[in-house]
């Protein structure tokens, strides 16, 4: 199945305009979320986050990010961003982000940038998956399906806040608690920006970190089928490590799983790999996950 790229100028005019932030005072910044309804979606904030921090940096490129989502953020607020100079080093430059939205800190971040550096380098092989040209669209026939008996404006509405400016496609059956396998929860989606991104790095690595949080909860989440109403899921935090100069102009694999899980909350490692098999960044996210109530 393919599909055609959506036309110029849509989702990528939306995204570009989400990631240009207003510079307030010194290190200071504010963002406009844009979204018309629904929970903020956390994605968005790490990307405005490391553009904000990014705008700081005098050298080298981005190479980890560790995020708390503090508190449920408002979708239409704007955001302010202040950011503090920690550490000026010779080869790396961190940055601590803090994001505040009508008085409240819903988000904290620390953000780091490296020199360029030769050195030892290795990877464990990319895991199989099929050309993402003839894998269908996971939100379309992996998701919305899993939710059919929920309200059909909930999924709808999620599809819009998550995918629009990324095309997404399933590269393998989600796994499910029920399916008799005993498998863990685990999950693998191909993805690529709707149209190309400008050469700025800096947006390629907010691209990415946005897609990071495109749907990693789902793996979980749709495991247990806890998309079902009086089900609910969060993030909690969220790490990220670049291991290559952030590029996402094609289409990047992105493969998750959920080793462990206890007391409603599951821990998630991913990782990101770009068509020619380089494992390009590393993701660990902890999640808050409630069943619905029985009865």
């Amino acid at each position: 199945m393919t599909e055609a790229r959506e036309a110029p100028g849509g989702a990528i005019r939306e995204f570009l305009r989400q990631m240009t932030l207003e510079p307030a005072d010194y290190d200071r910044f504010r963002g406009e979320p844009g979204q018309e309804e629904g929970r903020l979606f956390g994605g968005l904030v790490l990307a405005q986050a490391i553009v904000a921090a990014g705008r700081t940096a005098s050298f080298g490129s981005i190479h980890s990010l560790h995020a708390y989502f503090l508190r449920a953020g408002k979708p239409q607020d704007p955001i302010d961003y202040t950011v503090e100079r920690i550490r000026e080093g010779r080869n790396f430059l961190t940055r601590r982000v803090t994001a505040v939205q009508a008085g409240h800190t819903i988000f904290e971040a620390s953000v780091s940038f490296a020199a360029p550096e030769e050195g030892i380098s290795h990877q464990a092989p990319m895991p199989e998956a099929p050309d993402p040209e003839g894998c269908p669209p996971w939100w379309t026939t992996i998701a919305l399906p899993r939710m059919a008996d929920i309200p059909p404006a909930m999924p709808e509405r999620m599809r819009s806040r998550l995918g629009r400016p990324i095309d997404l496609r399933s590269a393998a059956a989600p796994t499910r608690a029920d399916d008799g396998t005993g498998r863990l929860p685990a999950r693998a989606v191909w993805g690529r920006m709707a149209e190309p991104l400008p050469e700025d790095p800096l947006l390629h690595a907010a691209a990415l970190a946005y897609f990071s949080d495109s749907g990693l909860v789902a793996t979980v989440a749709h495991h247990y089928g806890l998309w079902r109403p009086g089900g609910s899921s969060a993030s909690l935090d969220h790490a990220m490590w670049f291991h290559r100069p952030p590029r996402f102009d094609d289409w990047v694999l992105y493969v998750s799983e959920s080793p462990a899980a206890h007391a409603a909350r599951a821990i998630m490692i991913a990782g990101m790999y770009d068509r020619s098999g380089t494992r390009i960044a590393t993701v660990a996210q902890e999640g808050l996950f409630r069943a619905p109530r029985e009865g």
